[in-house]
């Protein structure tokens, strides 16, 4: 059975990540697994002194040395451990059992792609701790860039939606977004906001008229709506306007070489938003 992954590091958003761990694990059934990433930033201090190191001290020093890269290392493990425990305490008092836990050493992105297998979902806060403000991590546009799973990116202050928007523009990315939606339970029971940004025709009509009878016909309540202006801001102001708690939408749905040139809709998302992403493949 694959599993919800919820990547907790101790910043602001983790207990975000485990309540929305929590409410996908109760409209899905699956288990969860509480993630833990120990990078070598996290506990190595200044990497090589030994060439200010004078030689009458060298071989003292070089040992104290070894010996305090060792005690940060204990140290981040066992903060993360602490962590990880905390975490599961805290979805047990949501009443959730059967949670695991697992810490790993390496980097971020290359734990989440050796996990992929048997990950149903990846859960992360929009807050690392390496992190301040506002600001979108490397490692979440490294992770999203490179993983296939479903990816949902929380805010602090999480609550289970009851509205979601459906960013859609009918291409290939989406569409496969739009078939995704409507065969899992995930968003079962909650109402849609289906919006395509874009100049009124009868093409756009049609094709949101389209996408509105597949989320119908899976029992889907769903409003649609053509919008005009910038695509991020006008999601972004029209999630807010008519209370969705939740935004999907496709990630990463153009070459490399074509978001280095005009950017990413995805990655301005990412930075602009206040609300939660599902980013789907």
């Amino acid at each position: 059975m694959t599993n919800i992954f919820a990547c907790i590091d101790g910043s602001p958003a983790m207990t975000a990540v485990c309540d929305a761990a929590a409410w996908a694990a109760a409209n899905t059934g699956l288990p969860v697994t509480l993630l833990h990433v120990l990078e070598k930033n996290q506990f190595e201090g200044q990497t090589d002194l030994s060439g200010n190191i004078g030689l009458g001290s060298r071989e003292q020093l070089l040992k104290e040395l070894a010996e305090l890269a060792h005690q940060r290392s204990r140290l981040a493990h066992e903060q993360g451990r602490m962590l990880l425990n905390s975490g599961k305490e805290y979805l047990a008092g949501l009443g959730m059992t059967g949670v695991e836990t697992l810490q790993r050493h390496g980097q971020l992105v290359e734990t989440t792609q050796e996990l992929a297998s048997g990950m149903r979902m990846l859960i992360m806060g929009k807050q690392g701790t390496t992190h301040v403000h506002d600001l979108i991590g490397s490692h979440i546009e490294s992770v999203i860039r490179t993983l296939a799973n479903p990816i949902m990116v929380v805010q602090p202050g999480f609550q289970a939606p009851s509205r979601f928007l459906f960013a859609y523009d009918a291409s290939p990315t989406t569409k496969k977004v739009l078939e995704l939606i409507a065969s899992s339970p995930l968003l079962k029971g909650l109402e849609c906001e289906l919006v395509m940004v874009g100049e009124p025709s009868d093409e756009h009509e049609r094709q949101l008229a389209q996408a509105k009878q597949v989320l119908k016909s899976a029992g889907i309540k769903v409003t649609a709506r053509l919008l005009q202006g910038e695509v991020v801001p006008v999601i972004c102001l029209h999630a807010t306007e008519v209370g969705s708690d939740l935004i999907v939408m496709g990630a990463y749905g153009h070459s490399r070489i074509r978001q280095f040139i005009v950017g990413s809709t995805t990655t301005r998302m990412l930075k602009t938003t206040r609300t939660s992403l599902l980013l789907l493949r």
